[in-house]
């Protein structure tokens, strides 16, 4: 099979990336292709349509229980719920959950503004138990951090703290619905800031990014891969994927990176590195920052072998073949935290959201990768999956004198590792056709003896009376003669 440089790249436009609405950020596939902010409005149309229906059956529902009542004309002592109760409760608890964020920001009294602080004094158990070194580290750096702003940062302090106390009695709640509460926590954030604060953009950007390092350093362990959702069977499936196409080249993808050159060697090392890290970080900013450093990683790689700055077109296979050869821990899982958690602001513009967004079409690609994607024949392909065989490597002739001896070796060695497994296979099947052969010619063999006893069944007759020894004791031997005694004659 010829691996030449004719294959066909993965071309992905840049206006793939971004989102389909048309708004101008970057889109996610996590979110069907849309940006976080226009998603949040397509989830909260959705989520009205369904209060919606839900009403309406509900009211239907009242209305023939209440004509069934009507005509039974049944006894008055069982009083139902009346529909008017009904929507009241329904409408109370919309207006609980559109107002939960927004309380928090309103003008409130002094009595009202002590019971809030004494509140948020008031150690939360499950918050504060077993508080590891770094979440104190944390929470030391977030208080000196506000410290810096006086009046503004005491009162993002008792906003913090009073969303993590609502977060604590919303863990029952799916994980989308505290999605979306901490996203709409980061957006009143923000906006109070930038409305009544007067604070800066770039402050603002600071200011968030240490809102977010506090607040997910405490809830990592129980927002990240949460036993409510599939993560970890998405973690398990794409890890088995990703081993099962352990075979796929750099030459298939069209990568453009020759790791011969030791420098290049380096940077796609330490790009694997930066995205296995990724699993290690707590807040989804440090997750972003290693999908960054491994990203940067890969356009020095492909500038070095090129000699030329690398263009999109070169950096998304490239970083495909990154995935495969590193094979990130509980990679669905770290998309999916990032997806929910993040400032959205970070993955809507910056190089940080559109490396993200490559890195969830990478991921999308690998799960969808089939023969036609790698241009070989199916029959080629699902060899290769099975373990069959692997595609032949390149032969030491072909190498060019300043290459690594260590690496023609590895590859030499590789070879022959392939051409072992090819013979033992033979092997293999000759000793089980051999095996079935001879248990044909053994039963073979039975039939045989069994047909000729059947045609000529053995008689087997009674032996006969032995005869008596002739010195045997006998009635009758004394009417014989004495035996002879030997006569001494003198001569």
């Amino acid at each position: 099979m010829s691996l030449k440089s004719e294959r066909r790249g993965i071309h992905v436009d840049q206006s793939e990336l971004l989102c389909k609405k048309g708004c101008g950020y970057y889109g996610n596939p996590a979110w069907q292709g849309f940006c976080s902010k226009c998603w949040r409005e397509e989830y909260h149309k959705a989520r009205q349509k369904q209060i919606q229906e839900d009403w309406e059956l509900a009211e239907r529902l009242q209305r023939e229980e209440e004509e069934a009542f009507a005509s039974s004309q049944s006894s008055q002592g069982a009083q139902s719920l009346t529909f008017s109760k009904f929507e009241e409760k329904k409408t109370n608890e919309k207006t609980r959950k559109v107002t939960t964020v927004k309380k928090f920001f309103s003008a409130s009294s002094r009595v009202g503004s002590k019971k809030e602080i004494q509140e948020a004094k008031a150690p939360s158990p499950s918050i504060n138990r077993q508080t590891s070194i770094e979440t104190d580290r944390v929470s030391k750096e977030f208080i000196e951090f506000l410290k810096t702003f006086h009046k503004t940062g005491q009162e993002i302090y008792k906003q913090t703290k009073l969303f993590l106390e609502a977060m604590h009695y919303k863990r029952d709640l799916s994980i989308e619905e505290q999605s979306e509460f901490t996203q709409d926590f980061y957006q009143n954030v923000t906006e109070r800031m930038q409305t009544r604060g007067k604070v800066p953009p770039e402050k603002v950007e600071k200011i968030m990014d240490q809102i977010e390092k506090y607040i997910m350093t405490r809830l990592y362990k129980y927002v990240f891969c949460p036993e409510t959702t599939d993560d970890e069977k998405k973690d398990l499936a794409i890890q088995k994927r990703i081993r099962a196409l352990h075979w796929v080249t750099p030459q298939m993808l069209c990568v453009p990176v020759n790791e011969e050159i030791s420098e290049v060697s380096d940077m796609v090392v330490k790009a694997i590195t930066d995205i296995i890290e990724m699993d290690s970080k707590r807040v989804p900013r440090d997750k972003l920052a290693c999908i960054t450093k491994c990203s940067k990683h890969i356009f020095n790689a492909i500038k070095i072998t090129k000699n030329e700055p690398a263009s999109a077109d070169d950096f998304l296979p490239t970083l495909i073949y990154i995935v495969l050869k590193g094979n990130p821990p509980r990679l669905q899982s770290n998309i999916q935290y990032i997806t929910r958690f993040c400032n959205p602001s970070r993955l809507m513009t910056g190089e940080d959201g559109y490396y993200f967004t490559n890195l969830c079409c990478a991921v999308a690609f690998i799960e969808k990768l089939d023969a036609q994607s790698l241009n070989l024949s199916q029959e080629d392909f699902d060899r290769y999956m099975s373990g069959q065989t692997s595609p032949r490597k390149q032969e030491s002739e072909n190498w060019s004198p300043d290459a690594c001896l260590g690496v023609k070796q590895m590859y030499k060695n590789l070879d022959l590792l392939s051409q072992l497994n090819e013979r033992q296979e033979r092997i293999m099947s000759e000793a089980k056709k051999l095996e079935k052969d001879l248990i044909e010619w053994t039963d073979g063999i039975a039939k045989e003896v069994q047909d000729i006893v059947e045609k000529y069944p053995l008689e087997i007759k009674p032996p006969n009376q032995s005869l008596a020894a002739i010195d045997s004791e006998n009635v009758e031997n004394d009417k014989l003669p004495p035996p002879l005694q030997p006569q001494v004659y003198a001569g």
